[in-house]
């Protein structure tokens, strides 16, 4: 069997899919975006590519150590998500002619559920409770929100007032029951994030996310040490190599991004790397049905797997987008805050292809936003 061609797509909200096609007429879907950067990821598909067309596409191996080293030039989120997605859709042709879901071939199930959770989202602390309280009401058992917009380096009293009200608004409505996790999305430096999670603490969040930008991952032992409350970090992390000094300084789940950090291949080392730390591991997914389908793969074969995220709620784009691209939907239902596992071959999805061509017939070019202070100053988004 050789690979014959590909195809990319960009979808909207922000997405970008791939199709790899080959002579036997398998074919497998991947996932290589960076959001807000997506033509230029598809560029770098597009180069490697050229190596891979005539290839044997069940050498994912091979294939992922010739991509990820072969070009001199390696790592950082364009080409690890270029490589990312195309592994990604190396595995789905991979399962699909073994007939086996990828996590066969990973050595098989360790769960049979696997826990997810959404986000929450409101102006106010009354329309955050509201949108919360809905999403329980669907099934969610945990769910996570922003902290807060853009801040200061140092904020003020009323800002850190106005974090913690809003945790406490949640779990005075929510109870214990509800596990709520805290992005904090490198808003705050290292000294204003040590000062605001003591504060937190009494209200028991499942964790806490992003606390410092990856620049300063170098003081993550620090945040860690000031703190009882679990750290989350990794979905700007690329790389085995990336996570290697973050591990040791106590975070408590590591958050690689299958369609960043790349892909399937690389972050099933990740996973076992974060495992000899007693790190958990809770894969970043806020992206589009073919992410979350290969990250489900992975979490169905790792011991260490603690929770997944997916994009419905995550409030872009509309509610429904993850599912329109699917022929069958219903694969990714859940019961009680669980997906089941999955038992179709490959990433075990059917991706419905005339809906993507009809969505990349107006593709999009989705920008992340920039935020700005006061002052008008720029801020972390």
């Amino acid at each position: 069997m050789k690979i014959v061609g590909y195809e990319t797509f960009l979808v909207a909200p922000r997405w970008q899919f791939l199709r790899i096609d080959t002579d036997e007429g398998v074919s497998g879907w991947g996932e290589p975006i960076v959001e807000g950067r997506a033509e230029a990821v598809q560029g770098a598909v597009a180069a490697m590519m050229e190596y891979l067309v005539g290839t044997d596409p069940l050498r994912v191996e091979e294939h992922w150590q010739t991509l990820a080293k072969g070009g001199f030039y390696r790592g950082g989120p364009v080409l690890s998500s270029a490589l990312a997605g195309i592994d990604q859709a190396l595995w789905d042709i991979k399962g699909r002619y073994h007939e086996v879901p990828v996590h066969e071939l990973l050595g098989g199930p360790v769960r049979e559920r696997a826990r997810i959770y959404t986000w929450a989202h409101g102006n106010d602390n009354a329309a955050l409770v509201d949108d919360a309280q809905a999403k329980v009401a669907a099934g969610f058992t945990a769910l996570k929100i922003n902290v807060s917009e853009a801040l200061p380096p140092v904020p003020g009293a009323a800002d850190l007032r106005s974090m913690v009200s809003k945790v406490e608004a949640l779990r005075t409505a929510l109870g214990d029951g509800v596990d709520i996790a805290l992005d904090f999305h490198g808003r705050l430096s290292t000294a204003a994030t040590r000062q605001l999670l003591p504060l937190l603490e009494p209200l028991l969040p499942y964790f806490v996310e992003e606390p410092v930008l990856p620049e300063f991952s170098r003081d993550l032992r620090r945040v860690v040490e000031s703190t009882g409350i679990p750290i989350a970090t990794g979905e700007r992390l690329f790389s085995r190599w990336d996570f290697r000094d973050v591990m040791p300084t106590g975070i408590a789940i590591a958050q690689p991004d299958i369609s960043h950090a790349g892909g399937i291949s690389e972050v099933r080392r990740i996973a076992a790397m974060a495992e000899a730390y007693d790190v958990a591991v809770a894969p970043h997914c806020p992206l589009g049905p073919i992410t979350l389908a290969a990250s489900l793969q992975l979490d169905f074969a790792t011991p260490n797997f603690l929770i997944q995220e997916q994009s419905l709620g995550i409030g872009y784009g509309g509610a429904g987008q993850l599912l329109d691209y699917l022929v069958d939907p219903q694969v990714f239902a859940f019961v009680d805050g669980h997906i089941e596992r999955p038992t179709g071959p490959g990433l075990g999805i059917a991706v419905d292809e005339n809906a993507v061509r009809a969505a990349a017939a107006d593709p999009h070019r989705w920008r992340s936003p920039v935020f700005r202070h006061h002052d008008g100053s720029f801020a972390e988004w």
